[in-house]
């Protein structure tokens, strides 16, 4: 089924990282996520991105998500200052301080010998099918992850390592990121070389032991063949024979050693790279539209029995959650009418609704999961404008509680919690008392000991 709208890879790679997580370390509490899920509609895709939307935030991975990214970019400066300093290095090494002639091809291995090392490794990697990322990918990854320092990210390079797998985006992404850095590497060293080359005078020699002066004669002219034809000087084959006996002082002759290194340098080296940059950029947009989540995985398959309203599982199974949701965010007006009055746990020996005022509609007391699994279910499709729940202070803010009501709160326009009174000739806990107003600021949710019943009806005190 082809998606109206690409929800982009940041939220791919999210639901990669929640699925690891939950291969690892077994389900996260997800009821609130599934409903919010189910209630957004969409094929099992879209529901499971959703269902990871709403655990990444609450689960803090959208914020390891964004630290990851800071340290992936920092780590990229990082690499691109490296990359640059680094090439400049190898210009000024290769032609030296002038003092001392330069040989032409100790000079050619020091700029180039690097590169076409590595570009064979990649080269034969590529066509291997294998991991063509290279050292400088791996470094940018692991990098990536230590300058991230969060611990809720360890998820994240894996998920998107096996996202852009699937996609075969791999090859592509830190292609591009592996050549673009070579790139700026030569670039730097073609900078320098042409500065130094503009500021100081060098003489060019080359030196053998076995080989005559007609091999040589051959290499140089065979190796300036393809940057003779951008229009780069090239020695001739006389100034080259003389060059081995002695650098030459005439000015065309360094003019032609001079040009010929500067074209070598650029057609074998800075030009590769930069095409191979460009393709592998150019194939990784390609490929990003066969960005998708692979339903068949175990961990995805099960939640197709979770997320499809025909089969759906009744009733809520799950641990309690291991933190406290975060402070809840109110239905949209839109959407909300109307008022509703609920209750969580209250002593049976409580008389059970107060007079209502007209208008404000009566939920009754939430004492079990499939009670409170079908109200919020229907809050979720039916959200009041006004809600207020109705709880007993003589118990405990227990985890489990507080939960259920910022899942209640996050249905509704306007929430209010009611601490009731205790029944007369019983007092109430002043501790205890301290503890709910303290865990209900946390949740950010207005409460009151007297009746909210009239800001219930009017919607005002």
């Amino acid at each position: 089924m082809k998606r109206s709208t690409d929800p982009g890879l940041d939220a791919y790679w999210l639901a990669e990282a929640v699925r690891l997580r939950e291969e690892q370390g077994g389900p996260l509490e997800d009821s609130e996520a599934r409903r919010q899920a189910i209630a957004g509609g969409g094929d099992l895709e879209t529901r499971i991105l959703a269902r990871a939307h709403w655990l990444g935030r609450r689960e803090g991975l959208l914020d390891a998500q964004r630290l990851w990214r800071q340290g992936a970019t920092l780590a990229l400066i990082l690499l691109a200052l490296l990359a640059a300093f680094s090439g400049a290095g190898l210009a000024v090494a290769a032609l030296g301080d002038g003092s001392r002639p330069v040989n032409v091809f100790w000079a050619l291995a020091g700029l180039l010998g690097l590169h076409l090392l590595s570009l064979s490794g990649w080269a034969l990697a590529f066509v291997a099918g294998g991991d063509a990322a290279g050292a400088l990918g791996r470094l940018w990854l692991w990098l990536s992850g230590r300058l991230a320092r969060d611990a809720r990210a360890a998820h994240l390079a894996p998920a998107l390592l096996v996202l852009l797998g699937r996609a075969r985006l791999t090859r592509w992404a830190l292609g591009s990121l592996v050549h673009g850095l070579w790139s700026l590497a030569l670039l730097a060293a073609l900078a320098v070389l042409l500065g130094l080359l503009a500021t100081r005078r060098y003489g060019f020699v080359w030196e053998t032991t076995l080989l005559d002066s007609d091999t040589f004669i051959g290499l140089t002219q065979a190796l300036g063949a393809l940057p003779a034809l951008l229009g780069f000087p090239q020695p001739d084959a006389e100034t080259i024979r003389a060059s081995g006996d002695q650098a030459l002082g005439g000015e065309a002759a360094r003019h032609a050693w001079a040009g010929w290194l500067v074209g070598v340098l650029t057609v074998y080296g800075v030009l590769p790279r930069l095409l191979l940059g460009g393709l592998c950029l150019l194939r990784g947009r390609q490929a990003r539209a066969r960005l998708a989540l692979d339903l068949q995985e175990p961990g995805y398959s099960l939640l197709r029995e979770r997320l499809m309203p025909a089969s759906e599982r009744l009733g809520i199974r799950d641990p309690a959650p291991e933190r406290l949701s975060e402070p809840p965010a109110p239905a949209s007006g839109a959407g909300s009418a109307g008022a509703l009055l609920v209750a969580v746990e209250l002593d049976d020996r409580r008389a059970w609704p107060p007079p209502l005022p007209d208008g404000v509609a009566d939920a009754g007391v939430l004492d079990d999961g499939t009670q409170r699994r079908r109200l919020l279910e229907q809050l979720t499709r039916y959200p009041p404008a006004r809600l207020v729940i109705a709880c007993d202070p003589r118990r405990s803010p227990d985890r489990g509680t507080l939960a259920l009501l910022g899942e209640l709160a996050r249905c509704a326009g306007a929430t209010r919690v009611w601490l009731l009174q205790p029944p007369p000739g019983e007092a109430l806990d002043s501790q205890r008392l301290g503890d709910w107003h303290l865990a209900l600021e946390r949740l950010g949710l207005a409460h009151a000991t007297p009746s909210p019943l009239d800001w219930l009806e009017r919607g005002h005190d």
